[in-house]
């Protein structure tokens, strides 16, 4: 299904850059909205505005590549089980950063669990053919949900771990054990974390149409395709980042101890 996003030509561009002028805008466009977000960030006082100019620079130097690599990783098993390692490695350790300061890798074990038993399931079941040009990009999709999953409930775990450590001792006291008293404090923080994934499910169609909506509808697909491309693919967010949140509690609960 989801190869005829790149096996067909587009029938409509969804950005207008298939010239020279074109590119030009995309660049302008783009380098305006990331200058504008920083000055608002500064203004607003929401943190250093140097992290949007960032992350500006970064998409748009790793997209370039992306385009430039992407033929060659689609078309041998080989990179593309590389490139799809990268992928899981790089979110892996961005949400370890954004969660922890020392033990980052860690990361890579909640995303993992949600990831691999989700993809296998897509892969065994035929659903999602077996090519690289079907896998990478609802891996790419997966990954990349499951790092925001990962991100969210572990600073929310954290954040609860540190101002409910009075009811994790209240809970201690009465006698439950160290695990469920923990997991009984943080619990409902952490599920929040799950919060985007079901607003968009329930609100898909109607308030929004995602990328794979779009990308099966411009590569030439019929609706109910690009419908059945989005089904498949929020079913499979809602698990993978369920089990990340739920593997992301364990790892708390067992590796974090009395705040400072």
């Amino acid at each position: 299904m989801l190869a005829l996003v790149v096996s067909r030509p587009l029938q409509t561009a969804l950005v207008n850059a298939d010239d020279p002028s074109g590119v030009v805008r995309v660049l302008v466009v783009t380098l305006a909205c990331t200058a504008a977000a920083a000055v608002v960030v500064h203004v607003a006082r929401l943190g250093d505005p140097r992290r949007q100019l960032t992350a500006g620079a970064r998409a748009l130097v790793q997209l370039a590549v992306v385009g430039l690599v992407i033929a060659a990783v689609l078309s041998s098993w080989p990179w593309t089980i590389a490139f799809c390692v990268l992928m899981t490695v790089v979110a892996a350790l961005t949400a370890g950063r954004r969660v922890w300061s020392t033990w980052t890798g860690w990361a890579l074990v909640p995303l993992l669990c949600g990831l691999l038993p989700v993809i296998a399931l897509l892969l065994l079941s035929g659903v999602v053919p077996l090519k690289p040009v079907s896998v990478v990009p609802v891996l790419g999709i997966l990954i990349g949900n499951a790092m925001t999953a990962t991100t969210l409930s572990g600073k929310r775990l954290l954040q609860a771990w540190e101002e409910r450590w009075g009811e994790f001792e209240a809970a201690l006291s009465i006698g439950l054990p160290h695990r469920e008293a923990a997991v009984t404090v943080v619990r409902d923080d952490a599920a929040l974390a799950l919060v985007p994934g079901l607003d968009q499910t329930r609100t898909v169609g109607l308030v929004t149409l995602p990328g794979a909506f779009v990308g099966v509808m411009l590569g030439g697909g019929s609706a109910w395709q690009a419908a059945a491309v989005q089904l498949v693919v929020l079913a499979a967010l809602l698990l993978v980042q369920a089990v990340t949140v739920a593997v992301m509690i364990e790892l708390v609960v067992r590796r974090t101890t009395r705040p400072a």
